[in-house]
């Protein structure tokens, strides 16, 4: 009698359990209906409508791959947009990391870091006056905001230069505003 029992809530579970579990069908189904959504929400991120729809592809993508890791009764737009979120944030790492830049202008010009031929030369000034003005300031000022400028992120300066974090983002802000004050006639306010 009690082995029966066993085996009748073992047949509930399995067949619980099946109920419970999205088809592949339905899971396609509920993809589909938040395209959408998911393209709105990677606008957001790129700023760009082709980045954005190459993304919500991505997205859809590896959702359907990792299907298997969606866990039931657990919220699925949540997820999805969790899976959205980690790949642009690797494509951003990536993409930093490689210090090259897109830019989304009609000739989509692609950027390094290194000044090219085609600066004026006002521009060249400009930069040269900010060059200058930076390495005038203090080194515990300037060795922050230089490998701010080259992309380095807040906690890989902090890792550096052994301090907390809250000091390298209170010293690259006293940089910046320094470099303001000693430089009025650059428009910095917007860096």
């Amino acid at each position: 009698m009690v082995k029966l029992y066993h085996l009748e809530l073992i047949k509930d579970f399995k067949l619980n359990n099946k109920k419970i579990r999205m088809s592949t069908l339905q899971f396609n189904q509920a993809l589909t209906e938040l395209e959408d959504n998911l393209k709105s929400f990677a606008l957001s991120f790129t700023n760009n409508l082709e980045d954005a729809k190459d993304l919500t592809q991505e997205t859809m993508l590896r959702a359907i791959t990792y299907q298997k890791y969606y866990k039931s009764r657990t919220n699925f737009k949540a997820w999805v947009f969790t899976i959205m979120k980690n790949i642009f944030i690797n494509q951003y790492r990536r993409k930093s990391k490689s210090k090259i830049i897109f830019d989304n202008s009609k000739d989509s010009l692609l950027i390094t870091n290194k000044p090219g031929y085609s600066e004026s030369p006002i521009s060249q000034i400009h930069r040269k006056d900010i060059e200058l003005e930076v390495n005038k300031l203090k080194k515990e000022l300037k060795d922050p905001f230089k490998m701010h400028c080259k992309g380095y992120k807040y906690k890989e300066i902090a890792e550096q230069f052994d301090i907390p974090i809250g000091t390298v983002k209170s010293r690259i802000f006293l940089a910046r505003k320094k470099l303001i004050d000693s430089l009025p006639d650059h428009d910095l306010s917007k860096n």
